[in-house]
This record gives C-alpha cells, sequence and structure tokens, in this order.
C-alpha cells in the first residue's frame, strides 16, 4: 500500500493526548493527514491545540517548499470512535502495560487492518504483543519531543510483527519528513534512550554527589559535545578526535581510562524525596522566570535554526530535510503563459527580526532563491551550473510594500521582462497566501562563463527557452513599479 501524504489525504488515530501524542497530532496535520485523537484527560483539548500553535510556528520554516494543506483535528470520545477508519494508529498512552493492554483490545475490536504503532520509550514490542489477537500489526515507533521537528523515529519489530510493517511505517514516515530509524535487535530502551539515560544518570550521580549544578552541567553539555552531537554521533565524533589515527588511534589512547573510576553508570543514586527536591528546585532556578511553554519556544526556535544550517550543508538531520523538500516539491511542468510561481512556503522562525517582521535581508534571500528557482526552470540547473556557466546578478531593486512575520504561508510570481542576449531581467512579486502584495524585486542578470568570469552568450537551448517565455509574458499585464527608483512618487493605493 502506497502512503503519499501530497497526494493520498489519510487519516490516523492518536491514542494519548499527552506531550508525545499532541507532538504526533501536529507532526501528521502539518503533512497533510487528518488525526482523530482520544484521550480521557478533559484538558487535553486545551493541551494540544497549544501544542499546535507552537508546530504550526515553527515547523513550516523548516521546509523550503509550501506543506500540504493542513488536515483536519477531530476529539473522540472513545477508543473505538477514534481509530475507526484510520490507517495507521499511535498508541501514545503511560508505560503501563496493564493500560496498554486495555486499550489495544479497544483498537483492535474496532479497527482490523491499521498499523499499529506504540510511541513507548523503551518496553519490548513483543511484551506488547502478548494479548493481542493481529499482533503481527504491532510495531514500536519512538519519537523525539518535540516530535513535530525532530526527525528520529525509531522502529521496532517484535517476535510476531509482519516484517512488511516495518516497511509500511518506514514509507509512511518518510513522506512525514522523518528518518526512521530501524533498530534491528530488540532490546529494552532501544537504541537512542540507552545512550540517553547514560548520560543522565551519571549527571544524577554528579548532582547527588554535590560536584555540579543542574545548570553547570546543562552547560558542559550545551556549550560542548552537544553542538557536535547535532551533526555527528558519538562514534563518528571520538573518530575524528583520533586524527589521522581514527578511532583506532583513539581507544589506543583513552581506552584504558574507560576502566578508571570516572563514572558510576553501573549504579544509581537512591531517588529519596529530599534528592528528588534538590533537583526540581534547581531546575526551576535555572528556567525562572520561563514558563514551560516560554522555553518550548525558545527550543523550538534554536532547534530550526539547527536544523536549517544542517539543511544548508546537506548533512545529518539536514539531508533528511532536503530530502523532504523534494518530496513537497510539485513535479507539474510550469505554465510559462502565465507569471512562474517561483517559490510557496512558510516564513521561517529566524527569517524575522526583534520587530517580529521579515527583515531585509531575508527579503532579499527570498527574490534570490526565486530567481535560482526561475533559473533551473529555463534549464540554468546545477548541472548546466556545473559545466561552467551561469547567470550573476548585476542589480537588484526591492520594493517593501508591508510586512509579514514567522509562520505565515508566502509565494513568489516572477515575470521575464527581457532575456535576449546576454542579459537577464526578472520581476518578482512576493505575496501572503490571501493574494496580497508583500514586496516587488526587479533584477538584472549577465550570463557569464564561471572560467574565465566574463560575460557570454547562453547556450541555445536557454537562449530559446528564455525567447519563448519572454513572448509570452509580454502578453500579461505590465507590473505596477517596473523600474521605479528611490525617490519616485509611490502610486500605490
Amino acid at each position: 500500500m502506497r502512503f503519499d501524504a501530497m497526494t493520498d489525504r489519510k487519516t490516523a488515530a492518536i491514542i494519548g493526548g499527552g506531550v508525545i501524542g499532541g507532538g504526533w497530532a501536529a507532526r501528521f496535520l502539518l503533512a497533510g493527514w487528518n488525526v482523530q485523537i482520544h484521550d480521557p484527560d478533559p484538558q487535553a483539548e486545551r493541551k494540544i491545540n497549544a501544542v499546535l500553535a507552537n508546530a504550526r510556528r515553527s515547523l513550516p520554516g523548516l521546509a523550503n517548499e509550501a506543506l500540504p494543506t493542513e488536515g483536519t483535528l477531530s476529539f473522540h470520545g472513545s477508543i473505538a470512535s477514534a481509530a475507526r477508519d484510520a490507517a495507521l494508529i499511535i498508541e501514545a498512552v503511560p508505560e503501563r502495560l496493564a493500560v496498554k493492554y486495555s486499550v489495544y483490545a479497544e483498537i483492535e475490536a474496532a479497527n482490523k487492518t491499521a498499523l499499529i504503532a506504540s510511541s513507548t520509550s523503551g518496553i519490548m514490542p513483543t511484551d506488547l504483543q502478548a494479548n493481542m489477537t493481529s499482533p503481527e500489526r504491532l510495531i514500536v515507533a519512538h519519537p523525539f519531543n518535540p516530535v513535530y521537528l525532530l526527525p528520529l523515529v525509531e522502529l521496532v519489530a517484535g517476535e510476531k510483527t509482519d516484517p512488511k510493517n516495518i516497511e509500511r511505517a518506514k514509507q509512511i514516515f518518510t513522506t512525514l519528513g522523518m528518518h526512521p530509524l530501524h533498530c534491528r535487535v530488540e532490546i529494552e530502551g532501544f537504541l537512542s534512550d540507552r545512550l540517553q539515560e547514560a548520560l543522565w544518570r551519571e549527571a544524577l550521580w554528579l548532582l547527588k554527589d554535590g560536584v555540579a549544578t543542574t545548570e553547570e552541567l546543562d552547560a558542559a553539555i550545551a556549550y560542548g559535545p552537544g553542538l557536535r552531537w547535532a551533526q555527528m554521533g558519538t562514534m563518528q565524533t571520538f573518530h575524528l578526535a583520533g586524527g589521522e589515527g581514527g578511532m583506532r588511534a583513539m581507544l589506543a589512547m583513552f581506552g584504558p581510562c574507560l576502566k578508571w573510576p570516572w563514572t558510576k553508570l553501573m549504579d544509581v543514586p537512591e531517588l529519596t524525596d529530599e534528592f528528588v527536591e534538590t533537583v526540581g528546585a534547581q531546575c526551576d532556578q535555572q528556567s525562572a522566570p520561563l514558563s514551560p511553554r516560554d522555553l518550548e519556544q525558545i527550543r523550538d526556535a534554536n532547534l530550526v535554526a539547527i536544523l536549517r544550517a544542517l539543511k544548508a550543508q546537506n548533512w545529518g538531520a539536514g539531508q533528511t530535510l532536503a530530502a523532504h523538500d523534494q518530496h513537497l516539491r510539485a513535479d507539474d511542468t510550469p505554465d510559462f503563459s502565465a507569471p512562474l510561481r517561483t517559490m510557496s512556503r512558510a516564513v521561517p522562525l529566524d527569517w524575522t527580526d526583534y520587530n517580529g517582521h521579515m527583515n531585509e535581508a531575508r527579503y532579499l534571500e527570498a527574490f534570490s532563491k526565486a530567481t535560482d528557482r526561475f533559473m533551473e526552470l529555463v534549464g540554468c540547473d546545477q548541472a548546466y551550473i556545473a559545466g561552467g556557466f551561469s547567470y550573476f546578478t548585476a542589480e537588484t531593486h526591492i520594493r517593501h510594500l508591508d510586512e509579514t512575520c514567522a509562520g505565515e504561508r508566502i509565494y513568489m510570481d516572477s515575470l521575464c521582462l527581457s532575456g535576449s542576449g546576454k542579459k537577464l531581467h526578472i520581476f518578482n512579486s512576493l505575496y501572503r497566501e490571501d493574494g496580497h502584495l508583500l514586496a516587488t524585486g526587479e533584477q538584472i542578470l549577465i550570463h557569464v562563463s564561471l572560467k574565465s568570469r566574463k560575460a557570454t552568450l547562453p547556450s541555445e537551448t536557454i537562449a530559446r527557452n528564455l525567447a519563448r517565455i519572454e513572448k509570452l509574458h509580454a502578453q500579461l499585464p505590465r507590473p505596477e513599479g517596473v523600474g521605479r527608483a528611490i525617490g519616485q512618487a509611490l502610486s500605490r493605493k
């Protein structure tokens, strides 16, 4: 069965609307899926809508293309009602087997075909399958908070899982812009949590022994290894630290240290009420005066900036985002008789300034990316540039007509005013989703040889394409503002 959130509206059921369930709801909704939620908590709808507000603000900014039309969200009074007709059912209830067994019984009674995915952080899927009538449908799909931003999802099969359902899950989560990691060996805690909890366990001992505070321990990660881990895992980081000798040199140099008493990873401090209160109080002091929602927004903005930086380098999690952009980009042949749609996306968080709106540099970036897309459409793509030719921008004139803020959907239409000879004259118009004009960017580009760095005529194919588009666009209304210089009267009402 093919799952494509771009072309086929699917329905996901989410049982449990806590932090993880709410994050799943946001991830699916913004990928164009309909979402049906059941959670007995009377505050569930309020809490999930708060998560959705953060996701709508941050997630669209990760993509350089427009996300699909948002799906519909509905809340249901029973598990059966939520699970009915769903293609995928996410279980995100508390980590108690008795609770999960009860939930699976109701799911199986209501839906006989859906893939069932548990968000458990460490329970073995074989244990989860123990009382099921169709255990082959169940897998573990363990996400990471915030689910709507972090791409990793660990997939784990139980003894009775049909292997086809792991492949089915890979396809679904990939279309959501995620990185499905198949944990091939069923093991408690899977992969990521075992690594995370080793570090957390050591941190608790350092707190218990009075070596450091919560703030100092977080600084020890956030300002050092955490930055490396954002783009390289532990093994590759240590391999690189070994210099030309790689991991072998690293193990020869520091391997013996692993036997020294530097860690208490084999033991856990007793979580007495006093110790729990000490840790909790330090964390409260460290976070003050920010509320949990304030911290979520700061976290999301930082994650978006890091992930977008990785995408610019096509590295690590950034590769997943870049691949998702390709998935989102429509393959339809453009209509050259109309203004060319060269951009359709949401305004990313890092495109806004202290005034809360998109700043001047980002307008220029938007126009630049639209012109790059125009160049691709006429044949000046990466292959052509690799062949030694391209267009260089010679002049740009931007008019700022209205403001736009983070998360707002925008699009760009481009006109070819002239494309003959070595010169290309483009007029880009930036609009809000409702068609309101926000800015215009007029550009003159010169075709150059990358070898000589001098102006030269484009290839016959590009010249022919531009001549055709210029002729078609000449029949369209000439946009207001063409050739306008600073200081001229603005006639726009």
